[in-house]
């Protein structure tokens, strides 16, 4: 799962959702500055990705995204279903999405203990592009996509172009859909996410 949805399956506790949302980011020596409450949220996080990457469903989503982009579907899918998770946002949490990413982002800014600078950097453009509240229009999951494609270049020197797999969303909406759909209860009754009172 992609950021939207380890920040909606916390614990209400900031430096646990901070966590569990900025694994991916705060890495090796940058941990042992972080609090124990930070650290079960990074543990959190990691107990999320071992229960998708192994999903039946999430495989049959992996298994729907064609030839050219096969290698990163794990990547596609993650991204793909926070769209989802967007535009079913009511369905998972009693509030609104953007009242959601907004107290989160405030909770970025405020956190006390200081980042890296290129985790910082990362931060501070999740906030100025409102990246989580993108991920609702397709276009947004294109930038997304594109983002990605410039870090894989970064590292290897090899261009893939994966905005272009905006298509595979686009071409596979319906059943990519159904499969979130399939999977999420799964996932929220696995880390024990009662459905939202409205």
């Amino acid at each position: 799962m992609n950021w939207l949805a380890h920040a909606l399956l916390s614990e209400d506790s900031v430096e646990f959702r901070l966590g569990n949302v900025l694994a991916d980011l705060v890495k090796g020596r940058q941990r042992k500055t972080m609090s124990h409450e930070f650290l079960r949220g990074v543990k959190h996080h990691q107990k999320i990705d071992a229960f998708t990457d192994t999903h039946p469903v999430v495989i049959r989503s992996q298994s729907r995204i064609s030839d050219p982009y096969r290698r990163f579907s794990g990547i596609l899918v993650d991204i793909f279903y926070d769209h989802f998770l967007a535009n079913t946002w009511e369905q998972h949490c009693p509030s609104l999405l953007s009242d959601f990413t907004a107290v989160l982002y405030l909770q970025m800014q405020h956190y006390p203990v200081k980042f890296t600078d290129e985790t910082q950097h990362a931060i501070d453009r999740m906030i100025a592009d409102d990246r989580l509240g993108s991920y609702q229009q397709v276009e947004g999951i294109g930038d997304t996509l594109l983002r990605v494609s410039n870090r894989i270049y970064e590292r290897t020197g090899r261009e893939f172009e994966l905005q272009k797999a905006v298509d595979e969303l686009t071409a596979n909406y319906d059943a990519l859909a159904d499969d979130f759909a399939q999977f999420f209860p799964e996932l929220k009754r696995y880390v024990g996410m009662p459905d939202p009172v409205h």
